[in-house]
């Protein structure tokens, strides 16, 4: 049985990540904890995740729920993530992380905790997704320039970033092909005379509202005819899934830093 701590488990991910976890074979939860001061701690796991066989009380202290772990998983937010991610890495214990909006500092931190310990770090989890990602790439390059590239998002009315993390990986895959730089290429939220397309742009959108989990499309547009790739998140379920398949995974790794597609053997060569 792989040993698994979860952070932020009263937040929208973390209940999910536990109901996750309890049904997966091989795997078992050790640890649960939130920030100290939030209204959970001290409470039933059971009553705050809404699983009745969840045993234990939501904790404050990231090293009392490391104690016994493994591996953490960790969707919290970027600083909380980065700072659970030293205590990993101090403590010789592997993790995983879905935190996105990090900056590049946050970002520098989490891969120079990943040389001390195995990281699987993803903007998205979800296994549909990232086979999303290659498929994408593949479509990029086989349709060639003369199709224009555009990407919509939508979420939720609470989440912070835009675009999403999983919008920032399809772009990234997308110019990759291309051979844009990406910071140049997009053109987000287009408004007032912005004149005609140009051969070289990748148009961002992004919708916020309502309980929306995670839609995402990308746009292959030509004279004569468009092609749609689009991904729909029923629920969080898909990401908890895919964490408690990542965390199984991590924990028989050398250190270094991962993404799903390391987890689901999607890289060339692998």
């Amino acid at each position: 049985m792989v040993k698994i701590a979860v952070a932020g488990v009263a937040g929208r991910m973390g209940g999910r990540i536990v109901h996750a976890i309890y049904n997966r074979q091989g795997a078992e939860l050790v640890g649960a904890f939130e920030a100290p001061g939030n209204p959970t701690v001290g409470k039933s796991l059971a009553g705050v995740v809404g699983l009745s066989g969840a045993e234990g009380v939501v904790g404050d202290s990231p090293e009392e729920a490391l104690a016994e772990a493994q591996v953490l998983i960790d969707f919290t937010a970027p600083a909380s993530s980065v700072k659970n991610l030293k205590l990993c890495a101090a403590q010789g214990k592997a993790a995983v992380i879905g935190t996105t909006g990090l900056n590049e500092a946050q970002k520098k931190s989490l891969a120079a905790q990943a040389k001390k310990v195995p990281v699987v770090h993803a903007p998205n989890m979800s296994v549909g997704m990232n086979l999303m990602f290659k498929i994408v790439s593949q479509m990029a390059q086989v349709l060639g320039p003369d199709y224009a590239l555009e990407v919509l998002e939508a979420h939720h009315d609470q989440k912070k970033d835009a675009p999403s993390g999983t919008a920032v990986r399809l772009i990234e895959e997308l110019c990759r092909v291309r051979g844009w730089d990406s910071e140049k290429a997009c053109r987000h939220g287009r408004v007032g005379m912005t004149g005609a397309r140009t051969a070289d742009e990748l148009g961002v959108s992004v919708i916020r509202g309502g309980d929306i989990v995670g839609d995402h499309t990308v746009y292959f547009i030509a004279n004569g005819e468009r092609l749609e790739l689009t991904h729909r998140a029923h629920n969080r379920d898909t990401f908890a899934q895919g964490a408690a398949r990542a965390a199984l995974w991590v924990v028989d790794q050398e250190p270094g830093l991962y993404d799903m597609q390391d987890v689901l053997g999607l890289k060339e060569g692998s």
